[in-house]
């Protein structure tokens, strides 16, 4: 999927299908592009990738076909530019809580390059017209701009959050929101389920595009029942979970057939 046509289905509230990359290794890239996804979520914010591999990875996507859409470390305007240079054509920002944090992304991400007060004036309602009004339409007509949405404060302000001109999509992030709850990582916990299914349905009414990362395991049931009910942003695990998931089963698996003691521990949690 192109940028353009990435950024569309999420106007049209279309399903697109995705996966995390962790791993930046070239041989990765060729199963990604067998598997026919839409897009593919690089994460700044929890994992250790450099400007230069994003970028490479960012390209590489690009010329596949394949919509890369990086969440950077920060809600940061200026974060947000990086990544759109660097060959992004979507930004997940991180932990918002305002409505203003939402506008001063959308001046990044619709607006670039404008800065300062030029572009405060655009954020205020001046709309740009003439030759400047064509030239930032044509620059930033294939960018998308995502927010995470994993926290109680800004389930409070939500309804505002999500009624911002120039948001394409929220992402629920699973971990930091059952750890606002209060319930962490219980997935089935009524407060973690109705809080997810809450702002699924705040989004459909507002018209914005919406989905969960589903990284837990076992939560493939789970992640249908949210599509069901309106998740057209579908982000399924990641590669270094598809590993870990297959390995502890597999290994498992072998040591009991073999009359070995299996262990008990699951190792530590991931936190992405």
């Amino acid at each position: 999927m192109k940028s353009k046509e990435f950024v569309q289905a999420l106007a049209n509230r279309d399903r697109v299908y995705g996966t995390l990359l962790v791993s930046s290794a070239p041989e990765y890239l060729k199963v990604v592009e067998s598997l026919g996804l839409d897009y593919v979520f690089i994460d700044t914010e929890h994992v250790a990738a450099d400007r230069t591999q994003v970028s490479w990875t960012c390209r590489a996507l690009q010329a596949m076909g394949v919509a890369p859409v990086v969440r950077i470390p920060s809600p940061d305007p200026y974060e947000a530019c990086k990544v759109l240079d660097a060959g992004a054509c979507g930004v997940i920002a991180p932990y918002i809580e305002s409505v203003e944090q939402v506008r001063q992304l959308v001046g990044a991400v619709k607006f670039k390059p404008l800065k300062g007060r030029l572009l405060q004036r655009v954020l205020d309602g001046e709309k740009p017209v003439g030759e400047l009004g064509e030239y930032l339409a044509r620059c930033n007509d294939g960018n998308a701009l995502i927010i995470n949405l994993e926290s109680t404060p800004a389930m409070e302000v939500m309804e505002e959050i999500l009624s911002v001109p120039g948001l394409d999509g929220v992402l629920i992030g699973p971990h930091d929101l059952s750890c606002s709850l209060g319930v962490p990582e219980r997935w089935n916990d009524p407060k973690y389920t109705q809080s997810v299914e809450r702002i699924l349905c705040t989004a459909k009414a507002k018209g914005v595009s919406a989905g969960i990362h589903v990284i837990y395991e076992n939560g493939i049931e789970q992640e249908i029942g949210w599509a069901r009910m309106g998740a057209n942003i579908i982000l399924h695990h990641a590669d270094i979970l598809a590993f870990r998931f297959a390995m502890t089963r597999d290994l498992a698996h072998i040591k009991s057939a073999l009359g070995e003691t299996l262990s008990d521990e699951s190792g530590e949690s991931l936190n992405i």
